[in-house]
């Protein structure tokens, strides 16, 4: 239940991005907008609008559809430089790409769209650029948590965030008017939703899960749960914390209740339950409702959107899922155009291009707009859905982390979490040989382990 969904890196080892030499692997070209790392000297406002005048072409590799309105204004506005905007691949696909063309020293972009969890792999690889010669840390009060903290790796700034991904509630309000149900607002109440639905009607589910390494881990981050501990090669993983243990206690109930529908999200048989009321929440990113409206059009005025259910009456948290940014690659030859369009889309006039392509901003100007939380939905029944992705960006818990091989860790998740939901095993079991499994990659890759 995420943008994008990691699968498999096909064997890849991950060799650069988990480097721990702690060099920039590839191509060290340089021009006046290169350098080596956070010593690097300061990049004035004024040389940067000398490097746009003077113009150069730039290639960004994405796959997010609102940055085609970007580089159209961009080069617009700056018309001697020329964008070349690429889609490598979504996700995982994009990142084999991007790896290889580290490796080889050559071929790769100036700027890559790179998501939040997978971002640190090509920190400590030093394969990305740190933005602090720019007064990128600057900006971190114009970004909500989740997504600054994302970015901000060791005191360094790799990239900026582009959108963000604050969880709600979406609920079909015509099923729950059928049934009588009243909106979550605790997980036990949901797993109670969850068994008066399918009780009611056995060919409905509350929701869809058949294992997703982002939408546990969102989960667990919501609960307060921190497993994942990184400082610098020091890793940690630990799956049996509060925050683990109070998913697993609700999760596995509607696991072992058979109460989950085991459809997989993105497929045709997803979209015909969400129109057809089969499946009746889900519990996802503010990304999700420009896919609801050309995905599901059928359900326009049936949808609804709530704050996430609490795992403790009383409380507000929330976690984020999904979400990107836009790093500068070590290896460009013209970083200072490729930060100044970085920062264009994810800081500046390009925000707004997004925003009206769809996109949810991370930018907490636009998340207090008036007219951004104003906005009614036609699709939710009017309703000014703005306000609850605004309000739970907000509450977003403090201090998650990732690990810095992610992208692997979530590669494995079928293979050992994945297991509960097709056997036997237990969630709880599922998440202690995926811990077990990403400290022995950790080890193996020379990071220094332990739970």
């Amino acid at each position: 239940m995420r943008a994008t969904t990691p699968r498999t890196l096909s064997g890849l080892a991950l060799l650069c991005a988990t480097a721990l030499s702690l060099t920039a692997c590839g191509s060290s070209g340089t021009d006046a907008g290169s350098a080596a790392g956070s010593g690097d000297a300061a990049v004035s406002a004024s040389a940067l609008q000398s490097a746009l005048a003077k113009g150069g072409t730039i290639t960004v590799w994405a796959w997010e559809p609102t940055l085609k309105q970007v580089v159209s204004d961009f080069e617009a506005t700056y018309p001697k430089v020329h964008v070349d905007l690429v889609n490598a691949g979504t996700g995982d696909k994009q990142y084999t790409a991007l790896q290889n063309a580290v490796q080889a020293g050559s071929g790769g972009p100036d700027v890559a769209q790179i998501e939040y969890y997978a971002l640190g792999q090509f920190a400590l690889g030093k394969s990305v650029q740190d933005l602090g010669k720019y007064g990128a840390a600057k900006l971190s009060g114009s970004y909500s948590t989740g997504p600054w903290n994302s970015v901000d790796i060791g005191g360094g700034v790799y990239a900026l965030p582009m959108d963000s991904g604050p969880m709600a509630l979406f609920y079909n309000k015509k099923v729950f008017d059928k049934y009588h149900l009243t909106v979550p607002t605790t997980w036990a109440q949901y797993l109670d939703d969850a068994r008066r639905l399918h009780a009611a009607d056995p060919n409905a589910y509350i929701t869809n899960d058949t294992g997703d390494a982002g939408f546990t881990t969102s989960l667990i981050w919501q609960a307060g749960g921190h497993p994942y501990k990184v400082d610098g090669t020091k890793v940690s993983v630990d799956f049996t914390d509060a925050g683990s243990n109070a998913f697993t206690g609700t999760w596995q109930q509607l696991v072992s209740g058979k109460l989950l529908a085991p459809i997989n999200s993105w497929s045709d048989q997803w979209y015909k339950a969400l129109g057809d009321g089969s499946i009746a929440t889900l519990a996802t990113g503010a990304w999700m409702p420009a896919n609801l409206v050309s995905g599901v059009p059928g359900g326009s005025g049936d949808w609804r959107v709530a704050p996430l259910p609490q795992w403790q009456a009383g409380q507000n948290a929330s976690a984020e899922n999904g979400g990107s940014s836009l790093a500068v690659m070590k290896a460009s030859t013209h970083q200072d155009l490729a930060y100044a369009f970085a920062q264009f889309a994810a800081a500046g006039a390009g925000v707004q291009d997004r925003i009206k392509g769809g996109a949810f901003p991370a930018t907490t100007a636009d998340l207090n707009s008036p007219a951004f939380l104003n906005t009614a939905f036609p699709y939710f029944g009017g309703q000014q859905a703005n306000q609850v992705f605004a309000q739970s960006a907000k509450n977003v818990v403090k201090g998650w982390q990732y690990l810095p091989y992610q992208v692997y860790a979530n590669s494995i998740f079928n293979d050992t979490v994945g297991k509960a939901y097709v056997s036997s095993t237990t969630l709880a079991e599922g998440l202690k040989n995926w811990q077990d499994a990403s400290l022995n990659y950790g080890t193996q890759q020379g990071f220094t382990t332990g739970k």
